[in-house]
């Protein structure tokens, strides 16, 4: 089957996968990034460039023209070149290639895309050798190019972490004993997310489902009686959290969002946030929980709501979870502080373990919280103590098998390199407290991801994101059904080309009968093509009169207790979808390699092959070999 599939891919994403021999970013576009020395040009007016951005792209990408077949596609090379004429601009953000090819080939040698993540970014391959043996370590700056071949990575903690007793509202006035390097990294993060230590406390916590409960369980839910969120997709976190809301007896509420381009229903919200009686103005109302784009669809919302919600005697939380890399340096904390404040640095700091969240809160709110026992506060173990029992204890055994019980592993194509067993026992035992001790070098290493963002800055991560995101956009809109009355693959949900639209898409392909390819057998048949996408549902929808007959034909019934939500015997109501977020990292390569996977669906025979295989297994999920 693995053959046949092969054989039936697409040749643009044969040249995709073919594009990167040597583990780093395909060579035309390095070779094209260095910005050469231009005469300055006046500048725009931020108006004019929003104004002028959605027709200059409609009008540079593909003009007048449909693709019916995959194979028709122009190549890599020649998308590129005609990208580049319709951004000038992402010359200017060479930089981050530079940094993805130093620092992060480790996803060159794999041949993978990951467009599943949303936030800070990913670790980097010098992080997942920085406990590595001289003999392995390859990348530095006197030796940028990374080898023929990747060495093997030991699946090594960076650092490891424990939960820790008491409740949130303890925690937060008081803390607790914190290691040097807990510290450091609390301190860092801060700093890097623009908030004040005078104005904020933080702990951190397990993931941010756990950060959204904590809020949930230690809110004054018996006064302040509401819950409002403003999500247009089902999430676990915000689902745990209105559960536990709930049960604490909250009213929970939710804006809604306008078919068909899912705007935010301005004016529901509002009678929802603003008081009606102002005698009782100053009396807390409840909590807002807002989030300042959507992980989903990309659809950003205007920071209006924060005031009004605060004018209103609300309480607001600000989910950031899904903010790009420096997104916070234009929030302004300084203008608007937040009760409370989520974030999520989900595999930044390495691969063992993959991340943590952190939770904030106003020093000044702080008190109204209740004092309850609660779950998902964690601390931070250095390395130091990780490796403690191995180099000072002799009955070591225990400790030394649970941290090498994974072999190291990194594959490149077929080849997989791997480091035995036995090798990282040794190796462990071998190593020197020195090695592992809490260094301004090693703490330096745990925030590189944070500095290489730190050293692009906002405007070059924004544009570049934007001039990605919008001609994938309009790359998509361009695959027509052949033999059609133009038919179109793909059907986008919420914002399209748009010039403050987030780096997110979701989307469904369609049949060319017009029926909809479930969003989990796109997703498998990606991963199959090392493409990382995710599939979600989208809710709490809203049609107008007009669109009542689409809605008989888009909306979906989907029972919520078929997903554990059992506090909950109802059935939502939305639309499942296909979604892909782009990275600080993401490249065109990446967007490419997606758009040329997606045009092998108006290939009908694959459609329906494809289609069987996964109908007659009879499964909700599939493994493709």
């Amino acid at each position: 089957m693995k053959e046949e599939s092969q054989k039936m891919q697409s040749p643009c994403l044969e040249e995709v996968s073919q594009g990167c021999l040597h583990g780093c970013c395909p060579s035309p576009f390095l070779n094209q990034h260095e910005p050469q020395t231009k005469a300055s040009k006046p500048r725009n007016s931020s108006a004019a460039c929003r104004r002028d951005f959605a027709s200059k792209t409609t009008s540079s990408i593909f003009p007048n023209t449909q693709f019916t077949n995959h194979e028709s596609l122009p190549s890599m090379q020649d998308s590129f070149a005609e990208f580049t004429k319709a951004y000038p601009q992402y010359s200017d953000t060479y930089r981050v290639d530079q940094i993805r090819s130093r620092e992060y080939y480790h996803l060159s040698f794999s041949y993978h895309t990951c467009l599943d993540y949303l936030g800070i970014g990913l670790f980097s391959y010098s992080q997942l050798q920085k406990q590595e043996c001289p003999k392995y370590r390859i990348a530095s700056s006197s030796f940028p190019v990374p080898p023929e071949s990747p060495p093997p990575v030991l699946d090594i903690p960076f650092f490891g972490v424990s939960y820790k007793p008491g409740n949130l509202k303890t925690q937060l006035l008081h803390g607790g004993v914190a290691s040097e390097f807990e510290s450091v990294i609390r301190k860092r993060i801060m700093s890097f997310l623009n908030v004040s230590e005078n104005d904020y406390s933080m702990v951190f916590t397990a993931n941010k489902t756990s950060a959204f409960k904590l809020v949930a369980e230690s809110y004054p839910f018996q006064s302040n009686r509401k819950l409002l969120t403003v999500y247009d997709y089902e999430s676990e976190a915000i689902e745990a959290m209105c559960n536990s809301s709930e049960k604490n007896g909250a009213k929970v509420m939710s804006a809604e969002f306008s078919w068909p381009r899912l705007r935010l229903q301005s004016s529901k919200l509002r009678n929802m946030l603003v008081s009606k009686e102002k005698k009782k103005k100053k009396k807390r109302r409840g909590l807002f929980v807002f989030p300042l784009h959507s992980r989903m669809t990309g659809a950003r919302y205007p920071y209006l709501w924060m005031s009004i919600a605060e004018e209103n005697g609300w309480h607001v939380l600000i989910d950031s979870c899904a903010l790009g890399p420096k997104d916070m340096d234009s929030f302004g904390l300084s203008l608007f502080r937040p009760d409370f404040l989520i974030c999520s640095f989900y595999k930044v700091f390495g691969e063992n373990p993959s991340g943590f969240a952190c939770l904030f809160a106003k020093k000044s709110t702080i008190p109204v919280l209740e004092t309850s026992s609660t779950s998902g506060i964690i601390g931070l173990i250095p390395s130091q103590k990780l490796f403690r029992a191995v180099t000072e204890s002799p009955g070591t055994d225990t400790e030394v098998e649970y941290l090498a019980s994974q072999s190291g592993r990194i594959e490149k194509g077929k080849t997989t390199y791997e480091i035995q067993h036995a090798e990282i026992v040794e190796k462990l035992k071998g190593i020197e407290m020195s090695e592992v001790s809490e260094s301004d070098k090693g703490i330096e290493m745990e925030c590189r991801g944070l500095d290489e963002v730190d050293s692009l800055g906002l405007v070059t991560i924004s544009n570049r994101a934007r001039c990605l995101i919008n001609w994938l956009v309009s790359a998509l809109l361009k695959l027509q059904h052949p033999n059609t009355n133009g038919t179109p693959l793909v059907r986008i949900y919420g914002p399209k080309v748009k010039f403050d639209r987030g780096p997110a898409i979701a989307f469904n392909v369609f049949d060319w009968k017009g029926e909809k390819i479930e969003p989990v057998l796109v997703q498998k048949l990606a991963d199959r093509s090392n493409i990382s996408l995710s599939y979600g549902f989208l809710h709490h929808l809203w049609f107008a009169d007009k669109y009542q007959e689409e809605k008989e034909k888009v909306i979906e019934r989907r029972n919520n207790e078929a997903d554990g939500n059992k506090g909950k015997d109802k059935s939502d109501m939305g639309i499942a979808v296909v979604t892909a977020a782009l990275g600080f990292l993401a490249n065109f390569q990446d967007i490419y390699k997606l758009w040329a996977f997606i045009a092998q669906f108006l290939d009908a025979d694959f459609v329906e092959k494809e289609r069987w295989r996964y109908t007659s297994l009879n499964q909700k999920t599939i493994e493709v070999l």
